[in-house]
């Protein structure tokens, strides 16, 4: 990975892109999807589900987050933090309609084209300052309101690119998307250790005797099994909270949202058919998995059908 300071090379030394305003927001834009396909291998695939009217739009939303995301896992507290301030400086001067770094030339078209609004970038930012600061959660309650800056803005944003702003469809999606950011938790439990990320709440652990030794460890013994049930049912709870949302909103988003749930929830019966062992067996989809949730996405019925193959605390 390129340090964040080289992805637009002479740019980020404050030369200005040449050329007409729309050229120059068309060089803004193709620097996005650059840096969106370089670091996220699934994103022209990701894209295809996304009107072609969006797209740029969502790849200027991912370039930010990328950038922000990459400082968080710098080496280092205070220069961390002082390079998201920065960024964030850049997000205020963005929507107050001075702009020069080429990802700020892009967000704030799409800002302004579809009205996104500026608190979900300040809350990403503000996860990504918790990810410095913090890697341990005390409780349930501290993981979601890390969820609540981490992964929900990203959803509202993805409604509003489709005009949605209706705020009992914007909980729904948090449901969805607290629930997605959980079930990575859950899945990469052994790759956040090996961080010395632990997303698991505290006084769960302290609950069912199982200690941080014993998660060093990898010891996946009854107390591991109990503890990973009592997470996976809160999680299927969300998913189920927010399951009728692809229903209500505009068909062009409508595909994107199921296979999102489906690919979310076909994740937790994986670790649930592992016997909750994500150290030894790490839930992942191949390509045939995609397929297969692709083709049920198209089906308007299929969460309802899903959601009721699972009983939460099973």
């Amino acid at each position: 990975m390129n340090p964040p300071d080289e992805w637009f090379g002479p740019i980020m030394a404050g030369q200005r892109m040449l050329g007409t305003e729309k050229q120059t927001i068309r060089a803004a834009y193709a620097e996005c999807r650059k840096l969106a396909r370089r670091h996220y291998e699934n994103f022209p695939t990701a894209s295809l589900l996304v009107p072609r009217d969006k797209r740029d739009a969502l790849a200027a939303i991912y370039a930010f987050a990328r950038y922000a995301d990459d400082v968080a896992d710098e080496p280092g507290i205070e220069g961390r933090l002082e390079k998201l301030a920065a960024w964030r400086l850049k997000l205020s001067e963005c929507y107050a309609g001075k702009v020069e770094h080429p990802v700020f030339i892009a967000l704030r078209d799409a800002a302004e084209r579809y009205r996104l609004s500026e608190v979900h970038f300040q809350n990403l930012l503000r996860a990504f300052e918790q990810d410095v600061l913090m890697n341990r959660h005390k409780d349930f309650a501290s993981l979601l309101a890390y969820c609540a800056c981490s992964a929900n803005p990203v959803g509202r944003l993805v409604l509003e690119l489709s005009g949605h702003r209706d705020s009992e469809l914007l909980k729904l999606s948090d449901c969805i998307c607290t629930a997605l950011q959980l079930t990575n938790f859950w899945q990469d439990v052994a790759i956040d250790l090996s961080r010395d990320r632990i997303y698991l709440p505290l006084d769960d652990l302290e609950k069912f005797g199982y200690s941080l030794d014993d998660l060093r460890a990898q010891r996946t013994d009854e107390r591991w099994v109990q503890l990973m049930k009592l997470e996976i049912a809160r999680t299927w709870e969300l998913f189920e909270k927010g399951q009728t949302l692809p229903e209500r909103i505009r068909p062009e988003l409508r595909r994107q949202l199921r296979l999102t749930w489906l690919g979310g929830t076909a994740i937790l019966k994986k670790i649930e058919a592992a016997g909750y062992d994500v150290f030894r067996h790490r839930p992942t989809h191949n390509k045939w998995d995609f397929v297969r949730l692709y083709l049920k996405a198209r089906k308007p019925s299929v969460l309802s059908r899903q959601a009721k193959t699972q009983v939460i605390g099973s």
